[in-house]
């Protein structure tokens, strides 16, 4: 989202503290991966139920939330709820291209949410909930594209509309607080405010 530098937080050069371990599948949540995984960083609301949604999908080898998309290295969930950081909540979803294909993350990621909202996702608003793709080679950014395009088109027959959901190229994500790390295991009963429109997506 175009904000100026200037504004943000200043942010911090040193990551917030994380174990690093999955706390359901005990996968290493941070680099290096292992040979043949790919990866994919998805906004579509408060990140709490959007990582369950990705760490219950068999060819998913590890998902962690953060903060992607703005301008403060390393922000806290404070600084990003501001709205100053230009970050939105999003998931990394490291995958194994040979279990689970990208258009079927595509698929989930857009019948997950509602994708016509802006800044906001329910009751959730601000600009750290809009619904945001964060890609990491020209393939990925292609096939979202092709993937918004016609689920744009599906909501536009249903009446509902336009797709406002960001399509950019990842250039850094920033590990949120270890608290948020897999949220709804640790708080079974937890928020999760993920509510799609009920049109499927024609894709994968």
């Amino acid at each position: 989202m175009p904000l100026h530098p200037d504004h943000a937080p200043q942010g911090r050069d040193t990551p917030l503290p994380i174990s690093g371990t999955h706390l359901v599948n005990g996968q290493a949540m941070q680099p290096p991966w292992p040979e043949g995984m790919e990866e994919i960083v998805l906004g579509l609301g408060c990140f709490w139920g959007a990582e369950r949604l990705f760490w219950e999908l068999p060819g998913v080898h590890v998902t962690a939330v953060g903060y992607a998309g703005g301008v403060t290295p390393n922000p806290t969930y404070e600084e990003t709820c501001s709205g100053r950081t230009g970050h939105a909540e999003v998931v990394r979803v490291v995958f194994d291209p040979r279990r689970v294909d990208l258009e079927t993350l595509l698929r989930v990621f857009w019948e997950a949410h509602d994708p016509t909202q802006g800044h906001r996702q329910g009751n959730d608003i601000g600009s750290q909930y809009r619904s945001i793709i964060l890609t990491t080679t020209p393939g990925q950014r292609e096939a979202a594209e092709r993937s918004r395009e016609a689920y744009g088109e599906a909501l536009s027959r249903s009446g509902t509309g336009p797709v406002t959901t960001e399509i950019e190229p990842l250039e850094a994500f920033y590990y949120a607080e270890e608290y948020h790390q897999q949220y709804l295991a640790k708080n079974p009963g937890g928020y999760c405010g993920l509510k799609g429109t009920g049109v499927s997506c024609p894709i994968g």
